[in-house]
């Protein structure tokens, strides 16, 4: 991997930054806190024409075909404008309906996600919040020629805002692990729907969805019924890494302001960065935002690559979830009681930055998988995936 950008992926990084600090002010963002949708549609349609929604959908619906890290790249800007867009929620399920759709599903859903007509979410979660497969429990049974869905998901982004969504259903009953899973299209406009609003630290639009007795065509699965969760596993790895490209971009301005605010604030004649303690403070959060960033991107990369990912993904998370809150609580400090304050901007970076810590996989999920990965444990698990045996030394 090269950790140095390119001219192509240069390129897409500024024209980004260019267009969303033009068009996405703190303003932007704190209305659309308490908008209904959470998300400008004009916005989303000036997006639409730059290509993003699209960026790493195939050419045959319209789309770019180009390497995930690129919409990593964007994604760093949409944190760092804080850009209230949809963006992730609809490229983690537009992206699983390309690699591992049908081409009649691609060709009736994709199309309208590059035209922005469409935004799409996921549904993973449940009672038990871990990114696991026996976390799943709701139940999908045959009727026919469809299934039918009953259950609940938690924590679904902008569900009420979605056209689709992907949801993770048991398929085969008293099934354990990822045995007996399966990945469906649901039109959230289907009958026996009903959702709750949550309310999230970031002010961004999640939900808690019920199922009841919801049809889906049998025609509207991903993959093979009942062994989706290699699907799945991908789909989660995807969105984490770029969660992870999206926390990077949010902390990095967050401390930049901090830095700046440390070279002009005074205190006792001088600035306040002049003092150990401060400066030492910045430059920590400069190496966690840094190394939060390469290995991010290392993780795309290897994504990019088809290379095994699992590992690069959860140290990127378990990283930036400890690191980057880190950094932000500290950019908090340096400011004194003004970050504290609502009318002050810096905590819209905060509570973003922490929101999104806790989603797509906590510390602990992320450490325990990799640490699995570390060490000789025959016959184990990692979530789904068996651990290779090292043959023992002769």
């Amino acid at each position: 991997m090269d950790i140095l950008m390119n001219d192509d992926e240069q390129m897409i990084a500024d024209s980004a930054r260019q267009f969303l600090e033009a068009e996405c002010t703190p303003k932007l963002a704190r209305a659309m806190e308490v908008d209904e949708l959470g998300y400008p549609k004009d916005l989303w349609a000036k997006v639409a024409e730059l290509g993003w929604q699209g960026m790493c959908l195939p050419e045959k619906v319209g789309g770019s075909a180009m390497p995930l890290l690129y919409l990593g790249l964007v994604l760093r800007e949409v944190g760092r404008t804080i850009a209230p867009l949809p963006l992730h929620s609809t490229a983690v399920a537009s992206i699983t309906i390309a690699t591992d759709g049908t081409d009649e599903q691609q060709q009736k859903y994709l199309p309208d996600v590059v035209a922005g007509k469409s935004v799409m979410t996921w549904a993973f979660s449940e009672k038990d919040p871990r990114f696991l497969p026996d976390a799943v429990q709701m139940s999908a049974k045959a009727d026919g020629k469809d299934f039918v869905l009953n259950g609940t998901k938690m924590f679904v982004d902008n569900y009420v805002a979605a056209n689709q969504m992907l949801v993770v259903a048991r398929t085969t009953a008293g099934s354990k692990g990822s045995d007996g899973l399966s990945l469906f299209i649901v039109d959230t406009a289907t009958k026996g729907l009903s959702s709750t609003p949550l309310i999230t630290l970031a002010k961004d639009r999640q939900a808690e969805v019920t199922f009841k007795d919801v049809r889906v065509p049998a025609a509207n699965v991903i993959g093979k019924v009942g062994g989706a969760w290699p699907v799945v596993e991908a789909m989660l790895d995807r969105g984490t890494a770029l969660l992870c490209a999206q926390m990077v971009g949010a902390a990095r301005k967050d401390i930049e302001m901090a830095i700046e605010y440390a070279k002009f604030r005074q205190a006792f004649g001088q600035p306040i960065g002049a003092f150990q303690s401060v400066g030492h403070t910045c430059a920590d959060m400069q190496i966690w935002v840094d190394g939060g960033e390469l290995l991010t991107f290392e993780a795309l990369w290897k994504l990019d690559q088809g290379q095994p990912a699992w590992v690069e993904v959860s140290q990127a998370k378990s990283f930036c979830n400890e690191k980057l809150e880190a950094a932000v609580r500290n950019s908090q400090s340096i400011h004194g009681g003004i970050g504290f304050m609502m009318e002050f901007d810096l905590q819209l970076w905060f509570r973003r930055v922490s929101a999104w810590s806790m989603r797509m996989g906590t510390t602990y999920e992320h450490r325990a998988r990799i640490a699995r990965a570390l060490i000789d444990m025959p016959g184990d698990v990692i979530l789904g995936r068996p651990v290779p045996v090292v043959p023992e030394a002769a």
